[in-house]
């Protein structure tokens, strides 16, 4: 390791440990005694929980089907096999509805990016079998969103979201919309923005210019170049707290990669995510074992960074799910100062000002006239204070 931080796996549950092991090393002889001999005692059934938990699935099996079974319980290899098989089905078809909606976007001048699904498991492992995606996920220039809302919708989608907004506040507050459709089982998120905001994006023109190819299907359907695609993983699994080490073997597999590490910190200091850029190097390397270039040297030495690498190792020593309807209130607290540490200092200052600017919820407690809308913006303090006094009078008599 190139940085004085040192996580303690052995805090880590023998399960975790294990998964982890398993991810970082080839499942040779040596690795398989290795294994039997630190590894004892485990709880297979929490171990299954954890492979799915944080969806790798693929490359377990993978790495695991042809194990001596002294070593591996054979329903553990079996339901392993059931479910790659499954992810194999679900690849299949979200590769067809992909390079569907590549085509019809272009007949209809829609410039598209696929950000994720098949397209990433082709592109980071080389075959789609060995990533598990739910979903698709795209991205589009803004102004054609409403034109690609309709195509959605002629193919038979359903809008699954609808953002309530003040003043447009949703072009920057957040950035995409899903569609799901019923008869295909397909959920699609339309992206205007890498991620939500507030917070400065790089420019589509500017990611458009610099797009690849998947070899994936027959039509061309575009993705990411490599120095955007790692700012968006890296921004992406951030976000999520790396919640599931899928996201961080993807960052090892792109890191593997040859590309453009100085343009690739540019893009990190351009849009304010060097510190993430950072906390995710950190996590690879520690957790993963992988090996960070040199001219991240000085990321993955910055004290800052290696404590916001430390604050996401709880979701993964503690296996948080924040895709749950209702996540635990000490959770959520955790998560929201994680996130507000996760900011540069003017990211904090743009955030912090950002709840001046009137909120659905504002119109909701005091409804004007859309000519009067303006008035929100003097008024948002006293609606703010007015409301959560509200909230708590109700509390009190509930």
């Amino acid at each position: 390791m190139n940085n004085e931080l040192y996580i303690n796996l052995d805090e880590f549950p023998n399960e975790l440990q294990l998964l982890l092991f398993i991810l970082k090393n080839k499942m040779d002889d040596h690795s398989i005694g290795l294994c039997k001999e630190q590894y004892k005692n485990i709880d297979w059934n929490l171990f299954l929980v954890l492979v799915k938990h944080h969806r790798v699935t693929p490359l377990i099996y993978t790495k695991l089907k042809s194990i001596n079974q002294s070593f591996i319980p054979l329903f553990i290899i079996q339901t392993l096999f059931q479910d790659y098989q499954k992810n194999i089905f679900n690849m299949l078809h979200l590769s067809g509805e992909a390079e569907i909606l590549a085509n019809t976007f272009s007949d209809n001048q829609i410039r598209t990016l696929f950000l994720k699904g098949p397209v990433l498991g082709s592109d980071l492992y080389g075959d789609i079998s060995l990533r598990m995606s739910s979903d698709l996920d795209l991205l589009i220039p803004i102004s054609d969103l409403n034109k690609a809302e309709n195509i959605l919708l002629s193919l038979g989608y359903i809008k699954d979201d609808y953002i309530e907004t003040v003043l447009n506040d949703w072009k920057w507050r957040h950035h995409h919309i899903t569609f799901f459709h019923p008869e295909r089982k397909i959920k699609v998120e339309v992206h205007w923005r890498l991620n939500p905001g507030p917070g400065k994006e790089q420019k589509f023109n500017e990611m458009w210019d610099r797009k690849r190819v998947s070899s994936l299907t027959s039509r061309p359907v575009y993705m990411l170049g490599l120095e955007d695609l790692f700012l968006f993983l890296v921004s992406h699994g951030a976000r999520h707290g790396w919640s599931r080490l899928r996201w961080l073997v993807d960052i090892n597999q792109l890191i593997n990669k040859e590309f453009d590490w100085i343009k690739s910190i540019h893009l990190l200091e351009k849009s304010q995510l060097v510190q993430i850029g950072g906390q995710a190097s950190i996590l690879a390397s520690q957790l993963l074992g992988t090996n960070i270039p040199i001219e991240f040297n000085n990321l993955i030495k910055n004290k800052k960074y290696q404590q916001l690498a430390l604050e996401a190792v709880f979701y993964i020593k503690q296996m948080v799910n924040l895709h749950t309807p209702t996540v635990p209130e000490e959770i959520s607290d955790y998560h929201k100062r994680h996130l507000f540490s996760l900011m540069s200092m003017e990211q904090k200052v743009v955030f912090i000002l950002s709840f001046l600017y009137p909120y659905p919820e504002d119109a909701e407690f005091l409804p004007l006239p859309k000519s009067l809308h303006l008035l929100y913006f003097p008024l948002r303090p006293f609606i703010l204070i007015s409301r959560k006094l509200k909230k708590r009078a109700i509390a009190r008599r509930a």
